[in-house]
């Protein structure tokens, strides 16, 4: 059965898969998913990484419209390598606005603050 199955195995989707593979791992060894932060290891990221710029111009005409996303993903763990092997800290979201109180503020309330037109 296992012989039957190599027969129809193509050396393409075994890099092809290899590729996918690497890329999620090193996501997980980035801490780039929630609750993997402490499993971080740039050494493993990098080596991933390498490892996939080495595969994906084997496979990369066969992937067709694939091949944008696959590229996209490569370029994030780049990114997310190059930002923590720089000790730099990670992009923080934007802070919200803060809320606005309803009507006049103390000054313009005191009369002591001049507001056009009023």
């Amino acid at each position: 059965m296992y012989e039957q199955e190599l027969k129809r195995v193509r050396v393409e989707d075994v890099v092809v898969q290899t590729i996918v593979s690497l890329i999620n791992l090193a996501g997980r060894k980035a801490g780039l998913a929630p609750g993997t932060e402490d499993e971080r290891d740039l050494a493993q990221v990098k080596l991933a990484i390498e490892s996939v710029r080495a595969l994906l111009p084997q496979v990369e005409e066969m992937l067709g419209p694939d091949a944008p996303k696959i590229r996209e993903a490569l370029s994030q763990l780049q990114m997310a390598y190059a930002q923590q092997a720089s000790g730099a800290p990670e992009p923080e979201k934007p802070a919200a606005e803060p809320e606005k109180p309803e009507g006049p503020g103390p000054a313009q309330s005191s009369g002591k603050l001049w507001v056009p037109g009023q």
